[in-house]
């Protein structure tokens, strides 16, 4: 039976996996060595150096282009590490199009980095797909999107842009981070390269940073592997370990994620002091009825306002929590808490920010995999 014919839970223990060629181990070993042996100059077992290639790392990306029904994974040193490898794809004057409630730190690279270089951004609602084809012109070579996007929750339709684009010189990009190959699977939809920040959901406990490419065309695939040799931004064996170790437990994990979510979703609606819950579950979400095309379920992430807040009315409440902690990231067994405004989006100008609903009050839970009751009771007891 070919990988191509399981199914996720077995791909996400056994996809691209082979016990070890040398002693059987069932686990990868983790190759911690930089360089390898050769007989005679380039006659050497598939490896030469482990920015080129390392056997942990391999079987790390043979996993993840099993789980994302790809046919290439590449991991990087961090997500936006893979980002960067992307963006390097293109050239001075070619334009990019995006969401314009991205995630902070995928904004500051865009335009603090690859702006410098003469690439052309353009950040606008890609919630209705017309807007999208009003900025595509014949500088355009790339679309990246986010779904669902960071912080707010907003749902784009993977499959509609990648139709609007087809037969263009156009690449799409998914950022699958928040649904993970578990609920979304971006290839199977259209799009050309599907990313990760590895460092969360794959990895899954907040122990290592990594970030991932997958992708089904072997061109494509060939210019992204020379990058990644060229530009070095690789992950090392031991986080590769982690981040294989991590998506074998992907699937249970995720079904208390989508668990714990829901209900914590529907307890924040319901609660007086709270104004507004973002969650695309809600059946009056505005592109719910593409959620439900596109991913199996909802997933644990969360951002709400509390009625009339401010910054420092979201501060108490963040403050004040006990289960939830108060930090960085995302996608970890523990729940945690975040202030997009001064944390993950600090990075965007205020004006652009709180235009996209990023306003001052407004807090992100990542929803752990602990007891609801207890996640609710914290959040009970911190919104007062």
């Amino acid at each position: 039976m070919t990988d191509k014919n399981l199914k996720f839970n077995t791909k996400a223990i056994h996809g691209g996996q082979r016990p070890d060629a040398a002693y059987g181990a069932v686990m990868p070993p983790i190759y911690q060595t930089s360089t390898y042996a050769q007989s005679t100059p380039g006659g050497h077992k598939g490896y030469q150096y482990s920015r080129s290639a390392n056997p942990t790392r391999t079987a790390l990306e043979n996993s993840l282009a099993s789980i994302e029904n790809g046919e290439f994974g590449l991991a990087f040193a961090s997500g936006l590490a893979a980002i960067d490898a992307v963006i390097k794809l293109l050239q001075p004057g070619d334009e990019v199009i995006s969401t314009n409630d991205l995630y902070g730190g995928s904004y500051r690279i865009f335009k603090k980095i690859f702006e410098n270089f003469g690439i052309v951004f353009h950040f606008v609602g890609m919630e209705n797909t017309q807007v999208i084809k009003e900025k595509i012109n014949s500088k355009t070579r790339l679309i990246w999107v986010e779904t669902p996007t960071n912080p707010m929750m907003n749902i784009i339709d993977i499959k509609a842009i990648a139709q609007l684009i087809n037969g263009q010189d156009i690449l799409l990009a998914v950022d699958n981070t928040f649904a993970t190959p578990y609920l979304q699977q971006p290839l199977q939809l259209g799009a050309d390269i599907v990313m990760h920040s590895a460092t969360k959901y794959l990895g899954g406990h907040s122990d290592t940073v990594v970030g991932a490419l997958v992708v089904k065309d072997k061109d494509l695939a060939d210019k992204l592997y020379f990058i990644q040799n060229a530009s070095g931004a690789i992950c090392g064996p031991m986080d590769s370990f982690l981040v294989l170790r991590g998506i074998k437990t992907l699937h249970v994990r995720m079904q208390r994620h989508c668990e714990n979510g829901k209900a914590i979703a529907e307890y924040l609606k319901n609660h007086p002091k709270v104004e507004k819950v973002y969650w695309p579950g809600f059946t009056d979400h505005p592109n719910y009825k593409i959620a439900l095309q596109q991913m199996k379920d909802f997933g644990g992430m969360i951002s709400f306002v509390p009625k009339g807040g401010n910054y420092n009315d979201a501060l108490k409440i963040i403050e004040r929590l006990k289960v939830f902690t108060l930090a960085e990231s995302l996608g970890g067994v523990e729940s945690l808490a975040g202030h997009p405004a001064s944390m993950t989006h600090a990075s965007v100008p205020k004006e652009e920010r709180e235009q996209s609903g990023v306003v001052d009050a407004l807090i992100r839970l990542s929803v752990g995999i602990e007891d609801s009751e207890d996640l609710i009771a914290d959040l009970d007891q911190a919104i007062g």
